[in-house]
């Protein structure tokens, strides 16, 4: 194969796209406005692929018989304007792999709770003896997994910027866990255009394709009327409604498939009084998971098995440390308000809330009374406060600003009792202060560990 291409972006996904390109003999080239992490461009050195960073040679890129575009670039960028205008076809790298696998994929969406389903499934097809891969927006890229570690299922953390750029990309199973207001300063502050994004998940679906999707989700369900499905339709819902296939009752997972649809008619159940995962979002995400396990025919006892063996997630809810009798929760990767809601939601103890960091549109009224009902003190991280401070002066009793993470749980420390919870939620994208959401919170949790017990 000697087509041309180009890839726009050197982080996992680039990287992945330009492994598998160079397996299958095309001609490579990566141009990264930026400046990549050095693993990346030694990947590439290691290949003997071309490259450039800090700037676009167009003329190069345009060279191309196809362009795979990474996630972290709008479609708006002049250098996917200038791909699109020369005609050549654009993709994601999710098209990218999906073209070169024939391997069944599950492939999960959602505002929150990605990483967390994905896993949890993941873990269900592997423990129930399936050869399946984990990858997608979880760490290592799809393509990468697809050229140097084939699987006979792919389970694959999809995110909504790689949904804009397939054509044929067709999962066997899609999952929607929810839709809520995230990343509008991508979609040009539409939540519609958002919406939309997600659907396109199950557009290539056929009749023997299966997408499960949340029935508890107001804006998912409005969008459904806008969009047809060839697919069979699962949703699963925390109640019983009059097409409930896959619901809690009594504190177990029903699960009632139509013969049709799957290995059983009869009502299953999975009792969940060994869940270790905690809230209500985290029963969605079991429900998604297990009823996914049963689509692939994964036996039940697995399935419960695999469910109270599942830890939750690095950055999620994650306990870190109990001292003076506070406790220390890192809740990093929660990079929206809605993320934030399920996060209090799930709170037991009054709060100091550690918030801040990158806006990506962010509208706090949607958890002023969880707020006010939790939340006894705010620490605001980071340079973008104004919103915040806006947002909930006059709902907590204190609010403190902190320039670095140390500061923060210093501060928050200072403002915690005995019997209270030190919640890292930010809300907001981390790019001002850190890399990633994972360095946010692996800092949190070094910070702490400093955090010097006091005898009583």
């Amino acid at each position: 194969m000697n087509q041309r291409i180009s890839i726009l972006g050197a982080q996992e996904s680039g990287i992945g796209a330009a492994v598998l390109a160079k397996a299958l003999g095309m001609e490579v080239f990566v141009s990264d406005g930026g400046q990549p992490k050095p693993r990346f461009l030694e990947d590439l050195e290691h290949l003997g692929v071309p490259y450039e960073t800090g700037s676009h040679t167009m003329p190069r890129i345009l060279e191309a018989d196809l362009v795979v575009i990474s996630p972290g670039i709008p479609t708006e960028a002049p250098v996917a304007q200038a791909v699109l205008q020369k005609g050549i076809p654009l993709i994601s790298e999710l098209e990218f792999a999906g073209r070169h696998t024939s391997a069944p994929i599950v492939a999960i969406t959602g505002s929150n709770g990605k990483t967390t389903t994905t896993t949890l499934t993941h873990r269900i097809l592997r423990d129930g003896g399936l050869d399946a891969g984990l990858c997608g927006n979880i760490g290592r890229s799809f393509a990468r997994m697809v050229a140097e570690e084939p699987h006979d299922w792919y389970v694959v953390e999809v995110s909504s910027f790689q949904l804009d750029h397939i054509v044929y990309f067709r999962p066997h199973i899609a999952v929607l866990l929810n839709i809520y207001e995230n990343h509008l300063n991508r979609y040009g502050g539409d939540i519609r255009r958002y919406a939309a994004s997600k659907f396109r998940i199950a557009m290539n679906q056929g009749p023997e394709d299966y997408f499960v999707y949340c029935a508890d989700s107001p804006l998912l369900l409005e969008e459904m009327a806008n969009h047809r499905f060839r697919s069979t339709l699962v949703p699963f819902s925390l109640t019983e409604k009059p097409d409930s296939q896959v619901y809690i009752q009594n504190h177990s997972i029903m699960i009632h498939l139509n013969k049709k649809l799957a290995v059983s008619a009869k009502k299953e159940k999975l009792p969940l009084d060994a869940l270790k995962l905690k809230g209500n979002h985290n029963l969605h995400n079991a429900m998604a998971a297990a009823v996914v396990g049963r689509l692939v025919d994964i036996r039940k006892e697995n399935i419960r098995q695999s469910l109270e063996e599942f830890e939750s997630m690095e950055h999620r809810l994650e306990p870190v440390r109990t001292v003076n009798g506070v406790e220390y929760i890192n809740d990093s990767k929660a990079t929206n308000v809605n993320a934030v809601w399920f996060a209090l939601e799930s709170m037991h103890k009054p709060v100091v809330w550690i918030v801040g960091g990158v806006d990506k549109g962010n509208d706090y009224g949607m958890i002023l009374p969880l707020v006010k009902q939790k939340v006894k003190a705010v620490v605001m991280l980071g340079k973008d406060i104004a919103k915040i401070q806006d947002a909930f002066r006059g709902a907590v009793k204190q609010m403190a600003h902190a320039e670095d993470m140390a500061a923060a749980v210093r501060m928050a420390g200072e403002l915690a009792n005995s019997g209270d919870a030190v919640l890292l939620s930010p809300a907001c994208a981390s790019f001002d202060l850190f890399e990633s959401y994972e360095e946010r919170g692996n800092v949190f949790r070094a910070e702490v560990e400093q955090v010097q017990q006091v005898a009583r």
